[in-house]
């Protein structure tokens, strides 16, 4: 043996008998939280979690920035992944990350019927499973965070009355877009508080109901009802999709100052309309996808660290209108901010 490695063995001799020597008896617990967590890890890593969205919108980037912001305080590795809409694209990113025994999976599922088998499998492997926005039939997710859905549409509902009464002599003719084919309890329950509000008047009427979610669909969706329904003066889309498509559809076909837009969630484009001198977006109800992505993030460590969290947690809205274009500004200027 040369000299050089008869000093690299002696050295390697007498750091292995002091680290035999710690104090702490074999005994301690000197797990860390992946280990905590059941994924076998070594004493460096950290937890592993994995964050899946189910459309690639400003709300689902903002929800992403959220959690992203929420992990690097908390010290965790997320996985980011998004489904597209797709279930098969869903169940292949649960499948991978079940696989990859990640400790918790926080995700806005597609279906709450669909996406529950995948889910209820990395459940049962002792993955926890936190959903956000919407959530799966079967009470094995730890918590489910989102808005105040009914207060979204009863947000934007009390702000449509105030303009029927007071611009339109309390008559409307309404047509509602929706999304109840994709998700049909957030949608029906979006719906629900809206129409509530604008019930109350007895000059206003809903004459269709269609679903687009989607704002190149809704366009033509929108288009197809001014088509049959020439008499519709008002819109209400329930989601930032069916807004951004029910305002195009009616500067497109000429209808700026005959019919009036209101819809929910908030983003640059929509601040944008909202402070347009066409005068089609009147109001929007946004949510506060930073905050539930964060949230989301940080429920799912608290739940590994076994500590309680509450099962259900609606977030309220936030009503954006044409009346206050001071704080329509100062949104869009944030939201710019968090590009």
């Amino acid at each position: 043996m040369s000299s050089l490695r008869l000093v690299f063995a002696v050295s390697s001799a007498v750091f292995v008998l002091f680290a035999g020597c710690s104090n702490n008896p074999p005994t301690s617990s000197t797990s860390t939280p992946a280990e905590k967590g059941g994924t076998g890890s070594t004493a460096t890593k950290k937890y592993q979690i994995a964050g899946v969205g189910f459309q690639t919108d400003q709300f689902f980037r903002l929800a992403e920035m959220g959690m992203k912001s929420q992990a690097q305080k908390s010290d965790v590795e997320l996985s980011a992944g998004n489904s597209g809409g797709a279930l098969d694209k869903e169940m292949a990113l649960i499948d991978t990350y079940t696989t990859k025994k990640v400790d918790a999976i926080v995700i806005a599922p597609i279906n709450p019927k669909a996406s529950n088998a995948a889910l209820e499998r990395a459940h049962k492997s002792g993955i926890k499973v936190i959903t956000f926005d919407s959530t799966v039939e079967g009470d094995f997710p730890v918590s489910n965070i989102k808005s105040d859905l009914i207060a979204l549409g009863r947000s934007t509902g009390q702000e449509a009355v105030k303009y029927i009464q007071e611009k339109m002599g309390g008559k409307a003719k309404v047509a509602i877009i929706s999304y109840l084919s994709l998700l049909p309890e957030p949608a029906s329950q979006r719906n629900k508080g809206f129409e509530d509000e604008i019930r109350k008047l007895p000059g206003v009427e809903v004459v269709a109901r269609q679903d687009a979610w989607l704002a190149e669909k809704a366009v033509s969706v929108v288009d197809a009802i001014l088509t049959a329904h020439p008499d519709v003066n008002l819109i209400w889309a329930a989601n930032e999709g069916g807004t951004v498509g029910a305002v195009t559809a009616v500067k497109n076909a000429g209808k700026a100052g005959k019919i009036v837009v209101f819809g929910t969630d908030i983003s640059e484009q929509m601040a944008g309309f909202l402070l347009a001198d066409d005068n089609i977006l009147q109001a929007v109800t946004g949510q506060k996808p930073f905050d539930i992505g964060s949230m989301a993030i940080e429920t799912a460590v608290k739940v590994l660290k076994g500590e309680k969290v509450k099962k259900q947690v609606a977030l309220p809205g936030m009503l954006f209108s044409r009346r206050d274009a001071e704080a329509v500004r100062k949104h869009k200027d944030y939201l710019h901010g968090l590009n």
